[in-house]
């Protein structure tokens, strides 16, 4: 059991209550075709709030998809992910003194962004520790791959993240890598991997404080694989019941991190029905706010999905921000 204060358990349940709320939310707001495909983070709430609770303030994350609460608790406005989710690029523009790199789509990308990042802040003699996250299908991409080997080769301070949620889409795990664990995957690179369960607040974030301290010190880099589950389908474009069972999701439904928390703050005498109840109303209304925050912005400019590529538009994407707004002048 880590050291903690039972206000820091306390704030890690509030985190992780927030995070399956707006998980909620974003699920509505997309059946109601307000956004687009989403992905759930039902399930996996331990993995990315007790590993982002580990971080100090200047620490940088490299997020995937699914780490809404991660980027909500290290002060991302819950307006911009509904805004990223519904095809607006302003909800990628990161406000100021939050340390964080734009949600990424394409799978396992983000590796060498943050192995990038962990490099020149070693140039630069910076100690900010970076975190990056992706699930177990990331593993069988050669980005991950050529990542960890940077990352070992350059003593880069990046703690790898891995939500093992124990399907890649409809690929299930131990069709992914015939390794036993992904932990393991680390010994290749020279430097150390853990596996915790994903679903224990404080297993991760007691593997995820050791890895940040040892990259801080000049360690080098971390490993660590949550071993958790998808309780929802992969996004609301996917219908896992045709690769999965029930009784497997019920199974793992009974092992809820949220539930988990609760029952050893309620021994504990951390907590009682009357906070239970206050949080939930709090969280919703925030979260509602949010929404109506999101959902009330003006649209968005088109050719902001060609401005915001690079930070100097090549001629090629010029071209056809050009294309496009001649077009649009013809529309009705």
């Amino acid at each position: 059991m880590p050291k903690l204060t039972s206000k820091q358990i306390k704030d890690m349940y509030k985190a992780m209550v927030l995070t399956r709320i707006f998980d909620d939310k974003l699920l509505v707001l997309q059946r109601q075709g307000r956004v687009g495909t989403i992905a759930q983070s039902t399930g996996q709430e331990a993995s990315s709030i007790g590993s982002s609770f580990a971080l100090a303030k200047e620490d940088f994350i490299f997020p995937s998809f699914r780490e809404s609460g991660a980027l909500i608790y290290r002060g991302l406005p819950m307006e911009s992910i509904i805004e990223v989710f519904g095809w607006d690029e302003r909800g990628s523009i990161i406000p100021k003194g939050v340390n964080l790199f734009t949600m990424s789509i394409p799978v396992a990308t983000q590796t060498l962004h943050a192995v990038g990042y962990g490099m020149a802040c070693n140039l630069k003699n910076d100690k900010k520790v970076v975190v990056v996250y992706f699930g177990d299908g990331a593993t069988s991409e050669g980005d991950f791959h050529e990542a960890m080997n940077f990352a070992g080769v350059f003593n880069a301070p990046v703690v790898f993240i891995c939500q093992n949620n124990q399907y890649a889409i409809s690929v299930p795990r131990e069709k992914q890598s015939k390794s036993k664990t992904i932990a393991q995957k680390a010994i290749a690179f020279g430097f150390k991997g853990v596996q915790v369960d994903g679903n224990d607040v404080f297993a991760v974030y007691s593997a995820t404080k050791d890895a940040v301290d040892n990259a801080r010190k000049g360690k080098g880099p971390t490993l660590i694989e949550c071993f958790t589950y998808r309780i929802a389908d992969h996004t609301t474009s996917d219908d896992s019941s045709k690769y999965r069972s029930e009784d497997e999701v019920n199974e793992w439904k009974k092992k809820d991190p949220i539930d988990r928390l609760k029952k050893y703050m309620e021994k504990k005498k951390l907590w009682n029905n009357k906070e239970e109840e206050n949080l939930k109303k709090t969280c919703q209304d925030q979260v509602n706010k949010a929404a109506e925050k999101a959902m009330s912005l003006p649209n968005p400019n088109t050719g902001d999905i060609f401005r915001f590529m690079y930070k100097e538009m090549p001629k090629e994407l010029q071209e056809q921000l050009d294309e496009l707004e001649e077009s649009l002048k013809y529309e009705t």
